[in-house]
This record gives structure tokens, C-alpha cells and sequence, in this order.
């Protein structure tokens, strides 16, 4: 574990700006209307030579209710009682407000070190929100501009200190070989500065930063294998698991379960999950990262900026994702924006897990799944066999068949075909049903390999590629499905036609 930072304070006073900031990224969602951040959020962040975790919180509200503004100040709490440092921001253009100076004596009565930032000043026009900070009793007040990066050095100044004595206790746990308080992760100097550095170097493009919407790491194999059976990679890497869907699915609720506590907002109002919130996990040993999303309604009915913001942030979290698992609601079944959803999880190459949601309500249960089993059919001949799962999140009931289908989908999504193998199904194949004929010749399939897994694709060298027709393409893919037993994953096929040397040379007279 490394040193927590807690930035806290009321709703609209850019804790998520100073987050993305200390970050590199624009992991949290930043509006000018309040209360945009919900759930608390964890990143890593790097301050001069300093590298640390630090937490964005939900507004703190006068709320202890079941009420969002409730939820939003129990995550905050936590967010708190979790840090080693807090940073209290007010802001230095509105000045101090009631709600200010009630967390301020909240803050005061804790034992852990809280310190005051006055955001948003960036000139002389602030000074008077500046000096009224100074009331709050704190300490001494850090005048910074979180959007703009201006006093980020006060910052340093402010955490240096506690950042060395941690690094200390590191050090003496090191020497006197206490393997309990060593944090698994703890790196050295250069190490982290390594990383660092690759990372910046990852982000930018000609000298232009790019920010992901939320912090993954993505791999894939290339490697090629001869043997004699079908290979899968189990390297042990982290898995990306994206929970999407619509509006109040239980997304939030089915993260909970897995996780067993209330890691996010969870209720009955649709759109509490704004965030694209990612956290890691382990699950019998195999590191996971679980992603939980905002829901994704049509696109005509969204006329609200930060849902907007949400949605483009749930759409790039499918790009990065390696496993999807689809949210339904039994007792709505399944509608065009569910179709819609799973349709770009396939364009993705995304592996695609459908999870019912509140089956326990569901009375026909049978005749339910098998309308939904005919709507995927239908709808996605492409990816037959995809995985069906239902239960109850809430409950619980139901859940722990989730994750070894994951991984189970995971392993067929990751799987590599032998060349040897694909040459002699295509043969097999092609005799079976043979190619169309074109222009008085039969479209020769001479030579078959798999480009890459993760979704599993195909080159298949023939002759007159752009004219075989697309029904063959999908015969194809529906033979290397069953017959190598790769259902529910989308393939691809690829055609690639050899030039012929003596095409264009004329005969001689």
C-alpha cells in the first residue's frame, strides 16, 4: 500500500479537476454543475519525485439520510477514514460558505493531518476568498488552480514531508525483514520514475497528451504455435471486465456482490453510476479489473451534458474492456438499446456475457429465456452461442456462476489455432461445400493461418477474394466455431489474394 490522499470538501470546488491533474488523466468526469462525482475514485499519482494513491470523493453534503446527497457523504467518509492525508478544498472565487465552515469543525475534531486548499485562484481577485480560508482554523491555506496547474509547488511542500516519512517506515521494514509490512508493490525510485516516464511517453502523440477514460492495462499474444492442439494463453494477466447496460439494471448492485461490500452508490433511482468507477480484484487468485458504468439510454433521449460525458466515457471502457458483461432486466426483457449495446461489443471484438438481472421476480421463466435465446439468435448470428446467464444481484443468488464463465469465454476468446490444424479443416471444409464458381472458374481457398487471438481472426489466402460472396465467409465461420468449439466470441476472416507474376506480361507474337 502506498500513501493515501484524500481530496475532499463540498460539491463544486474542483476535486475531480485537482484528481485528474495530480493523475496525468482525465479519469473523473469534470462539469460545472455540482455533484457530477459520486462514488469515491483511486489513482495514481505523481507530485515532483513523489509518487502516491489519491482518492476523488463525492461533494460533502448535510445529509444522513438514503437520500444521493446521504450516499455521496457515507462514500466520502470512507474515503476519509481510509487516507493518510486529507486535502480540504474550498473554493477561492465563491469564498466560504456555511457548509465549509461545518465540515471544517467535522475536520478538526479528526486525528489525521487536513490541510486546506483554496482552488480556483488565480490572481489578486481572489485574495478575499483566499484570506476568509484562514478562518477556518486549519493552518496555513495553499492558494493553487487546479485546471490550470498553478501552486502545485505548495502542494510539494505540503506532502513532502509526510511522503519521506513514509518512505522511511518502508525502508525500516525492509531492513529488518518484516515481510508483513512490506507492500507488495513498493517499488524504488527509479523503478517508479521507469514507469512513469513510459507512461507519459504512451500518453502523447507528437507532443499531444491523450487522456483514456480510466486507467488499464491491455494485453494480447502473438505468438505462434505449432503443436497439436488448439492453444490458450494463461498468463495470468489482468482481466478487463466492463459491467454495462441500461439505466437501473443493477450494474452497481451485481459490483457489489462480487466485491462483498458497498464499494458504489447503489438505489433505485436510475443514474446514480456516472463515473466509469474501476477497481481492482482478485477472484481464486486471478487478478481482475471490474469496471462498473453508467447506463446507456438511447441517444435521442439524452439531452443532459454529464450523461452525455458518461456515456462516451461507458463507450470507450467497451474499447478497452477484453470481457463485457451485458446487464438485463428480467422484468423488462430485452429491448433495442440492449441490442444496440451488444451489437457495438461485437464490432469491438469484445468477448460478451448476457446477464438477466432479477430473475427471482421473473414468474415465466421459460418461456422468458426463450425469447430472449430466439432475439440473440436473430439478431446475432455472427456470435452464436453466446453465454446466458440469470440471478438475482441483489440476493446474491445466482452470482457465483458469473465468474467462471468469464473466464471460461476469456480462454476461448484468447485461443490460438495451430496452422497445421486450420489447412487441414479448410480442406475438409471446402470439399464439403465447395466454393461458388466466378466468371467460369472456382474460387480457389489455397492456405489458411490465424493473424492473432483476442477476438480469434483469420487470413485465409485465395484466389479472387473481393468475389467470394459473404455467405461463404459466414459458412466458414460458423465451421470454425463448431468445429473448434469457439462458441459466443466473435470471429474474424480476412481475404487476401496473391498476385499472379505473369497476369499483366503480354503474350509474345
Amino acid at each position: 500500500m502506498s500513501l493515501r490522499v484524500a481530496i475532499i470538501g463540498r460539491p463544486n470546488v474542483g476535486k475531480s479537476t485537482l484528481f485528474n491533474r495530480l493523475v496525468g488523466k482525465k479519469l473523473a468526469i469534470v462539469d460545472d454543475q455540482p455533484g457530477v462525482t459520486r462514488d469515491r475514485r483511486y489513482g495514481k499519482a505523481r507530485l515532483g519525485h513523489m509518487h502516491f494513491e489519491v482518492i476523488d470523493t463525492a461533494g460533502l453534503e448535510e445529509a444522513f439520510d438514503d437520500s444521493i446527497e446521504g450516499k455521496m457523504r457515507q462514500q466520502s467518509e470512507q474515503a476519509f477514514d481510509e487516507c493518510d492525508i486529507a486535502l480540504f478544498l474550498v473554493d477561492a472565487r465563491a469564498g466560504l460558505t456555511p457548509l465549509d465552515n461545518h465540515f471544517a469543525g467535522w475536520l478538526r475534531k479528526r486525528k489525521k493531518p487536513v490541510y486546506v486548499i483554496a482552488n480556483k485562484y488565480e490572481g489578486k481577485d481572489q485574495d478575499p476568498g483566499l484570506y476568509e480560508a484562514y478562518g477556518l482554523g486549519l493552518g496555513d491555506v495553499a492558494p493553487i488552480s487546479a485546471e490550470h496547474g498553478l501552486g502545485m509547488e505548495l502542494l510539494i511542500d505540503i506532502m513532502l514531508p509526510h511522503w519521506e516519512e513514509y518512505r522511511d517506515k518502508q525502508r525500516k521494514a525492509r531492513q529488518i525483514g518484516d515481510a508483513a509490512a512490506i507492500d507488495a508493490d513498493f517499488e524504488d525510485d527509479d523503478e517508479e520514475e521507469a514507469a512513469w516516464q513510459a507512461e507519459i511517453a504512451a500518453a502523447t502523440d507528437g507532443g499531444v497528451e491523450k487522456f483514456p477514460s480510466f486507467e488499464i492495462s491491455y494485453e494480447d499474444e502473438f505468438e505462434e504455435d505449432e503443436g497439436d492442439e488448439p492453444v490458450v494463453y494463461r498468463d495470468n494477466s489482468k482481466i478487463q471486465l466492463a459491467i454495462v447496460g441500461r439505466p437501473n439494471v443493477g450494474k452497481s448492485t451485481l459490483l457489489n456482490q462480487l466485491l462483498g461490500e458497498n464499494r458504489v452508490m447503489t438505489g433505485p433511482q436510475a443514474g446514480l453510476t456516472r463515473d466509469a468507477i474501476a477497481v481492482d480484484w482478485s477472484y481464486e487468485g486471478r487478478p481482475i479489473r471490474l469496471v462498473d458504468t453508467a447506463g446507456m439510454r438511447r441517444k435521442k433521449k439524452i439531452d443532459d451534458r454529464v450523461e452525455k460525458l458518461s456515456v462516451s466515457d461507458t463507450l470507450r471502457v467497451i474499447r478497452y474492456a477484453q470481457v463485457v458483461v451485458i446487464m438485463l432486466d428480467a422484468t423488462n426483457t430485452i429491448d433495442k438499446q440492449d441490442l444496440t449495446i451488444a451489437r457495438m461489443v461485437l464490432e469491438e471484438g469484445r468477448a460478451l456475457i448476457i446477464a438477466v438481472n432479477k430473475w427471482d421476480s421473473v414468474v415465466d421463466k421459460a418461456g422468458v429465456m426463450q425469447s430472449l435465446r430466439d432475439k440473440l439468435d436473430t439478431s446475432f448470428a455472427q456470435a452464436r452461442g453466446i453465454p446466458i446467464l440469470t440471478f438475482s444481484a441483489l440476493t446474491g443468488r445466482g452470482t457465483e456462476r458469473l465468474m467462471p464463465t468469464v473466464l471460461d469465454i476469456y480462454d476461448i476468446w484468447s485461443r490460438r489455432i495451430p496452422t497445421s490444424h486450420l489447412n487441414r479443416w479448410l480442406e475438409a471444409i471446402t470439399e464439403r461445400h465447395l466454393p461458388p464458381v466466378i466468371s467460369g472458374r472456382r474460387i480457389r481457398l489455397r492456405y489458411m493461418t490465424q493473424a492473432k487471438s483476442r477476438p480469434p481472426s483469420f487470413f485465409i489466402n485465395c484466389s479472387k477474394a473481393a468475389e467470394l460472396p459473404e455467405s461463404y465467409t459466414r459458412y466458414l465461420i460458423n465451421g470454425l466455431r463448431d468445429d473448434f468449439d469457439m462458441p459466443g466470441v466473435p470471429i474474424r476472416i480476412y481475404l487476401r489474394s496473391s498476385d499472379n507474376p505473369y497476369a499483366k506480361k503480354k503474350k509474345r507474337g
